[in-house]
């Protein structure tokens, strides 16, 4: 700032010199006490002076307007706004440190975000682990219990054993699903698109909902990368069973050039107004991998989900 006062001291001084060199060399004079007739040349003077100072202080203050615009802008879970810093700008060095301390702010919320979504996804691991091991095998047990019951019991209790039998066969598939959804297996085991494939399939059984799917063999991506695609694609097509009242959508896994773009779109309501949790989940995740995720109304309608994730060393142009 000692930068920005000494030029505001010399603007003004050299304006002053200026008006007091001209009054001395033209023929105008000033009488004490002043003339009317010397008036105009005492107000056009001022004038000239209060414009030329108003010109040169709004050319060297003008980079504050952007500081304040990015400032209001600003959404740490959008990365890689800046301010540019102009070639002679004498508040460059301002602009410079405020985007040196934006890079502060989201690298240390990235890294925080990455602390969190790894304890949340060893946390969903270890509840999936205890479903499958001991209340799947706690259900398993009691299923083969009643089919020895059910062999047994008098003929007018059949039914309604067989009943109950279903009743704990469903609640066995209904704890292997969470689990699934929990830690998805398949992804580890099989890879990328065959978890989207066998994600895709759990939808199929929305009523009124009908589910496209176009996916293309990715590169090899790192396991974070796959594990966020799948988590939004998840939380996308969670959000189009429950909330969107939709009656088609598709799930698309494509390449572009330095991209993979995954893209959930529908033609239910429309997307939030709002953000809520689950997009502020998706945007967090997003935001770990450098990638860029867009939620805007379809093109015929509904909601568009895009995710770009940047590969071969195009993270800045994906993150900007």
């Amino acid at each position: 700032m000692n930068s920005l006062f000494r030029r505001l001291l010399v603007i003004n001084g050299l304006i002053f010199a200026v008006g007091t060199t001209v009054l001395a060399l033209s023929p105008a004079t000033v009488s004490s006490p002043v003339l009317l007739t010397e008036l105009p040349v005492l107000t056009v003077g001022l004038a000239l002076m209060v414009t030329a100072n108003a010109f040169l202080l709004r050319a060297s203050l003008a980079p504050l307007d952007g500081l304040t615009t990015l400032m209001e802008r600003f959404d740490s879970l959008r990365s890689g706004d800046r301010l540019q810093i102009s070639g002679n700008g004498d508040l460059s060095h301002l602009i410079r440190t405020f985007n040196a301390m934006l890079d502060r702010l989201e690298a240390d919320r990235s890294a925080s975000t990455a602390r969190v979504l790894a304890a949340q996804e060893a946390e969903r691991q270890r509840i999936a682990r205890e479903l499958h091991d001991e209340i799947g095998q706690s259900l398993t047990v009691v299923l083969l219990q009643l089919k020895r019951v059910v062999d047994r019991v008098p003929d007018d209790l059949t039914e309604d054993m067989r009943a109950v039998r279903e009743s704990v066969r469903s609640c066995l598939d209904e704890v292997r699903g969470v689990a699934r959804r929990l830690r998805p297996g398949v992804l580890e085991d099989l890879g990328l698109l065959s978890a989207l494939s066998a994600l895709v399939s759990e939808f199929d059984h929305v009523e009124g909902l009908e589910l496209d799917r176009s996916l293309e063999a990715p590169p090899d991506l790192d396991p974070d990368t796959e594990l966020v695609i799948y988590r939004i694609a998840q939380e996308s097509l969670t959000n189009v069973a429950r909330h969107s009242r939709a009656g088609h959508a598709c799930l698309s896994l494509s390449r572009e050039p330095g991209l993979i773009v995954l893209e959930v779109t529908d033609d239910g309501c429309g997307p939030p107004s709002t953000d809520g949790t689950g997009i502020l989940g998706m945007r967090e995740r997003a935001l770990l991998i450098g990638a860029r995720l867009s939620i805007t109304g379809g093109p015929a309608g509904g909601t568009r989900v895009r995710l770009a994730v940047p590969i071969g060393g195009e993270r800045g142009a994906a993150a900007g």
